[in-house]
């Protein structure tokens, strides 16, 4: 049961990111058209050929060519994704203070008191909750059969592994998408940057006074795409790692409650 549930929220997160990729691409390309192509935005009110008004900023990244749109839907996934992926391990972490819930727990196994650890998870919640109780829910299993404490820690620690791997799919769902924009992002602005260059070498190419406006919308072109593809990677670097520590203080947290877990039923056989 526990399975499928968590099956049917995978399938729920693998539409969400499929509709999220294709919103953002959307929405940056809309932005790009009608925000900054906006004819407010150049001289004479022509975006295709008129100049960006000085200072206008909306205008000179519209100049960045076309490019810019895909960069900005990459930027817009960084941020989409992140506030999933910030909410939803927020989310797995529980209701109250993690370390504390964790050190009530071990404090409450330490002393033999399983239904009072099993309470502690049910009021916290989060999928660390959920692990912690369902090896509590073993330990009572194997402690009412009487088995050796070797065949029980094994027993344990094989029900927080199966535990756990019903919930590490929905903590590390869409971390990949991350990781992917940290490369897209940056090979995306170098090849707006080559774009740009080469118009900008075309504007110098040119027999007699080179063309100043074709060389200045070269270069503009150029670093407009890097700033962007730059700005997507570093938010994307800067996301991925912090998840990823997330992700790895929530299994410590597991193993030190399996650690305890299995530690006292060591030292009930032992009486």
């Amino acid at each position: 049961m526990e399975k499928t549930k968590k099956t049917g929220k995978s399938k729920a997160l693998d539409i969400f990111a499929g509709a999220a990729i294709v919103i953002c691409i959307a929405v940056g390309f809309l932005m790009w058209r009608f925000v900054m192509g906006a004819p407010a935005n150049f001289e004479g009110g022509d975006p295709v050929n008129g100049h960006p008004l000085p200072g206008n900023f909306l205008g000179q990244i519209y100049k960045g060519g076309v490019i810019v749109p895909f960069l900005m839907g990459l930027l817009l996934m960084a941020v989409v994704f992140s506030i999933e992926r910030f909410f939803a391990i927020s989310k797995a972490e529980g209701k109250g203070n993690l370390g504390k819930f964790v050190n009530e727990v071990q404090a409450s196994i330490a002393v033999g008191n399983v239904d009072e650890a099993m309470e502690q998870c049910n009021v916290q919640k989060g999928s660390v909750a959920n692990v912690i109780n369902s090896a509590l829910v073993k330990y009572k299993d194997v402690r009412s059969e009487g088995f050796d404490s070797e065949k029980a820690s094994e027993m344990i620690q094989t029900e927080i592994e199966n535990a756990t791997s019903l919930e590490m799919p929905t903590l590390e769902k869409n971390m990949p998408i991350l990781a992917t924009l940290v490369s897209i992002g940056t090979l995306l602005g170098l090849l707006g940057t080559v774009s740009g260059m080469i118009k900008a070498f075309a504007g110098l190419a040119v027999s007699g006074t080179p063309d100043q406006a074709q060389l200045a919308n070269g270069i503009s072109e150029a670093l407009i795409n890097t700033a962007t593809g730059i700005s997507t990677s570093i938010l994307s670097i800067i996301a991925y790692n912090f998840f990823t520590s997330k992700i790895d203080t929530l299994t410590s947290f597991i193993d030190e409650a399996g650690a305890a877990i299995t530690k006292s039923y060591r030292r009930l056989k032992s009486k």
